[in-house]
């Protein structure tokens, strides 16, 4: 498995190219901007596009998905509850197209040979969701280096913000955090350091 950083748009959201390299078949998740840089990282590298992931529906994440979806054909996943169709908070601008799928807590999607699960974690929308693929979780906006994602906004909400920090925290072992946001971590590092993890495990 092969994982690939892109930062796009204003907000740097990390969108992440993640490839299964015996077949060069790959998944982009949170595709927010910039749809030239993520297909010419695609095009460069022969790589082909078979699903577009999205940990939820703010626009910084979602922005680039229908023109990718456009170029690839690939179909684009999301939860129900961040759609435009589903929600009047003006925050959740995407409404997954006709041939998208909705996904939820404990469905999967697998390319090749990659296997994304998802978990649903609420907290900073409704229809929050971390995407866990071999040791690597990728968080959206749940779950950040040292931090975790704001609840201010419509649909935010602290309490399941914070049980949701404790569902990821709770899992057994050690992953790989890929976040939304900023760097990269390890869900070892983010249980001993990260405040709003040792709050949500004490609670």
């Amino acid at each position: 498995m092969l994982i690939k950083t892109i930062p796009v748009g204003q907000l740097e959201t990390n969108c992440y190219v993640v490839t299964d390299e015996q077949t060069l078949d790959c998944a982009v998740i949170d595709p927010g901007d910039e749809s030239n840089s993520i297909l010419d990282y695609l095009e460069s590298n022969h790589l082909r596009c078979r699903a577009i992931l999205l940990t939820h529906g703010h626009y910084d994440h979602t922005g680039a998905a229908d023109s990718l979806r456009e170029e690839t054909g690939a179909t684009v996943y999301m939860n129900r509850l961040d759609d435009r169709k589903n929600s009047d908070d003006y925050v959740f601008p995407y409404t997954l197209p006709e041939n998208g799928k909705y996904y939820g807590d404990g469905d999967a999607v697998e390319i090749s040979g990659l296997r994304f699960e998802v978990i649903a974690t609420p907290g900073h929308t409704r229809g929050g969701v971390t995407l866990r693929c071999g040791n690597a979780l990728f968080t959206g906006d749940t779950l950040f280096k040292g931090s975790c994602g704001r609840t201010d906004l419509p649909g935010g909400d602290m309490d399941e913000e914070l049980e949701s920090l404790n569902k990821l925290c709770s899992l057994p072992g050690d992953y790989e955090v890929y976040p939304g946001h900023m760097d990269s971590s390890t869900l070892s590092r983010e249980r001993l350091f990260n405040y709003y993890c040792r709050l949500a495990m004490n609670r």
